[in-house]
Parts: C-alpha cells; sequence; structure tokens
C-alpha cells in the first residue's frame, strides 16, 4: 500500500526520506504478523457472548471462511465442511474484538516525558511494538487519535500490507491546535519559532489544515479544544482553545469530505461547543456538566471518557513526576463524578482509553472503572464493540459476530458479565481470520 506522507517543514523534526528509512528498517526487524490462517476456520467455543443482547449462547462453532464471519450456531447442528481447520476452545467464552477509540501507539508515558522531541521515524518505530501490544491484548481495531509526521498513517499501512502484527487502524495524523494550545510545541524557547504540524488559526487556516490531513491520509480529523487535565495550567481547563465558530468550521470542513471528528475537551464549554458544532466524539469530557450533557445528547455525539488514566497516573508510577501523579490524585473525585453524571444522562458511550498516557496492553482496565461508574458489565462490552464500530462508521464489520463481519474475536476465560476484569487477561485472538494468540493449545 502506497504510504502518503507530508513533505518536511519547519514544524516537523524528520524528512519524508527518514520515515522511509526508519519503516524499511521496522519491516526487517520488527516482529512479523501471523501468517495467513487457512481460508476456512471453525471455532468451537465452550460459549459466546451475543455483544447486542447479552445472551450467553453455550457449545458454538463460529465458522470464518477469507477473512470473514459465515456464520455463528449451536455445534450439534452446523453444517461444517470437512476440509476446515478446527479450533477447540471448550472453555472459553469467545466475543468479538475490542475496540478502543482512543489510542496513541507511537508514543508511550516514559518516553514522553523522558524525551519530549523524538522524531516521526523514532515514532513509527515505537508504533510497531505498541501495536502488537494492544492486538496481544484483545484490541483488534483501534483509532488513534494524533501523532507526528503521520508516522500514524505509515503504521497503519505497514498493519495493512501484514509487514507487522497490529490492530486496524483509523488515523488522524497531526491534531489541530491553536497557537501554544494543547497540541502545539511549547516546549522550546522562541528563537527557535517551533510549532507542531496541526497548528492552526482562523477559519481559512483550520480549513486549509483538514484538507491537508485528508491529504496525507488520515481517516478522522482529531482537535485539541483544551488543555490537558493533568500537565497543563491549573484552573484553565474550562476554557475553549478554539472560538466556536473555527470548530464549527472544522467539523463542516471535515464532513464534507467525508472524516468524522474526535474533539479533545476536557471543561464544559469546549464540550458543549464542540457537540453544537456536530462533532462526532467529545473525549475525556472530564468537567462535563448538565448543560453539556444535554448538549452531546442533543447533537449525537459520543463521550469518549478515559477515567483509567487518572487512576493510573494517582499511583504515583516511578516514570511520572510527583506533581502529576498528585494533580491526577485530586482530579479523580471530580472526574468521576461527572463522568457518572454523563453515563446517568444517557449520552452515547464509546470505549476509549488514551493509551500511551499509560503503558499500552493495559486498556482492558478501563472496563472495571466504567462499570464503578455506572456502566453495566454488558453496557461496558457494547462500548467497546458495537457502540465503538457505530462511532468509527465499521457498524457490521468491527464488533459483533454476525456473518459478514471481519473475523475479529477473542476469546477469555469467564463471562465478562459476572467478571469484568477478565477482559485484562485475553487468552485467544483472532484478527481478520488470522491466528495471533492461542494460550488454550495443548
Amino acid at each position: 500500500m502506497r504510504m502518503r506522507l507530508a513533505p518536511t517543514t519547519s514544524a516537523e523534526s524528520s524528512p519524508r526520506t527518514a520515515v522511509a528509512i526508519a519503516l524499511a528498517a521496522l519491516m526487517a526487524t520488527a516482529v512479523l504478523a501471523a501468517q495467513p490462517s487457512p481460508s476456512r476456520i471453525a471455532i468451537h467455543a465452550g460459549r459466546v457472548l451475543d455483544e447486542k443482547t447479552g445472551a450467553i449462547l453455550a457449545d458454538q462453532i463460529v465458522l470464518v471462511a477469507s477473512g470473514r464471519i459465515v456464520s455463528v450456531g449451536a455445534a450439534v447442528s452446523a453444517d461444517v465442511p470437512a476440509d476446515v481447520i478446527r479450533i477447540e476452545l471448550p472453555n472459553a467464552v469467545v466475543l468479538p474484538g475490542l475496540v478502543d477509540v482512543h489510542t496513541h501507539l507511537t508514543r508511550e508515558i516514559g518516553e514522553r516525558l523522558a524525551t519530549p522531541f523524538i522524531s516521526a521515524p523514532r515514532e513509527a518505530l515505537n508504533g510497531a511494538r505498541f501495536a502488537r501490544v494492544t492486538l496481544l491484548a484483545g484490541f483488534t481495531t483501534v483509532r488513534n487519535l494524533s501523532a507526528q509526521g503521520y508516522s500514524d498513517v505509515a503504521l497503519r499501512d505497514a498493519i495493512e500490507a501484514r509487514d507487522i502484527a497490529g490492530p486496524r487502524m483509523l488515523v488522524s495524523g497531526p491534531a489541530l491546535s491553536i497557537t501554544g494550545g494543547q497540541c502545539d510545541n511549547n516546549q522550546l524557547p522562541p528563537e527557535f519559532q517551533a510549532r507542531n504540524a496541526g497548528v492552526a488559526d482562523g477559519i481559512g487556516e483550520v480549513q486549509r489544515r483538514v484538507r491537508e490531513n485528508i491529504k496525507y491520509g488520515a481517516d478522522v480529523i482529531k482537535i485539541c479544544a483544551t488543555e490537558p487535565a493533568l500537565g497543563g495550567r491549573t484552573g484553565a481547563l474550562q476554557q475553549s482553545q478554539y472560538t466556536r465558530e473555527e470548530l464549527q468550521t472544522i467539523v463542516a470542513e471535515a464532513h464534507r469530505l467525508g472524516r468524522k471528528v474526535a474533539v479533545h475537551a476536557h471543561g464544559a464549554e469546549a464540550i458543549r461547543w464542540a457537540a453544537e458544532a456536530g462533532a462526532d466524539s467529545i473525549e475525556h469530557g472530564t468537567l462535563i456538566d448538565e448543560e453539556a450533557i444535554t448538549a452531546v445528547r442533543a447533537h449525537g455525539s459520543y463521550l469518549v471518557p478515559t477515567p483509567f488514566v487518572a487512576e493510573w497516573t494517582a499511583t504515583k508510577p516511578p516514570e511520572v513526576p510527583a506533581a502529576m501523579a498528585a494533580r491526577a490524585h485530586d482530579l479523580i473525585e471530580i472526574e468521576h463524578r461527572n463522568i457518572a453524571r454523563a453515563i446517568a444522562g444517557r449520552v452515547k458511550l464509546a470505549f476509549g482509553t488514551d493509551s500511551g498516557v499509560y503503558p499500552h496492553g493495559l486498556n482492558a482496565r478501563q472496563f472495571e472503572v466504567l462499570v464503578r461508574l455506572g456502566l453495566s458489565p454488558l453496557q461496558a462490552v457494547q462500548a467497546a464493540t458495537v457502540n465503538a464500530a457505530d462511532l468509527l462508521g465499521l457498524e457490521g464489520r468491527a464488533g459483533t459476530l454476525a456473518p459478514g463481519a471481519w473475523a475479529d474475536l477473542i476469546a477469555v476465560d469467564e463471562s465478562p458479565l459476572t467478571n469484568i476484569s477478565t477482559l485484562e487477561r485475553v487468552r485467544f485472538v483472532l484478527k481478520n481470520g488470522d491466528v495471533i494468540k492461542n494460550e488454550y493449545a495443548k
């Protein structure tokens, strides 16, 4: 697949040729994707979770052909061709592959804090490692929100070409930000005149930036509309960085060109403005209030809360500065109260974790947090399957075991409806009909 990369500007740290060289090394040295499985597979599952109804179906056959699900039905009556390869999972619970709609596969917290300036080629190489970790954790589809130098576009294309192992990806490229905003380069002194590639101010500039991101391969447009919750200026979270008119322009132009929009917004003003502008998803929503909840619900936006981030950060892991851990600790109660209020307010909710702000592979730990905040276990599973697929425009293909869907499924030891934390210990992964992981094999 052709790799679409932006030319170097003063905002990017690496030229296109460096990215190409790094990806060549990546393809030569990274752990490769699983070899294609036989075209037809019959998975004999002790139990299958119906992601739509919550029914637990006993003794089922999931028939797969050419990377798609053909049928799911009782083993006793299944018409299984003689030449298929059978995979026996008699003591497992099978459910659709999980979807995380907010990841950062090209970075991770320790490196982000220790070396805030890394090249786009290095980000792409990081992505090869973290993509594999994420897939092994049971997440077969992700949406990656922000990466420099279109390194996430390159990563997506390498995975699609089967050069490396990883989840199916929708990617944003550089996130849009105002000058000096959350997603600008604010660390260097003024004499360097440094700014990130996604920086755009004013109606004409934000419109051009949307078009440029799409030109170089973005599947979705990411907007940074507020400060970060844990690393920004105290008291600034409620202020929207983009104006209402700028947000409206970005969303309108993205939708006109067939792309959805995700808005990083912690404060209520930015959440409300983004929803009123027609944003497809509001990321984080930490300080969401009743007025913002009403706007999100009325305009049909998805809320993508990320409460596991603060919980993990507050544990004072060694890679996190003490001040950031303390701020997370102070924020948890506020965030939990607001997200619980949004859940009670019946907003649409999709599962996204902000992975990369904490170590990759821990994505499923957020399920237990969401259940504590008011989701039922089935609703939590649906947030990462049918709801996430709907948000991404992948309904009927991802997040379901329906005939015709991609053959993406996982298996765990227990029903997540009785023990949601079982999703933290995925033991079998099938992606696109390829066996990625099978701890049940003898």
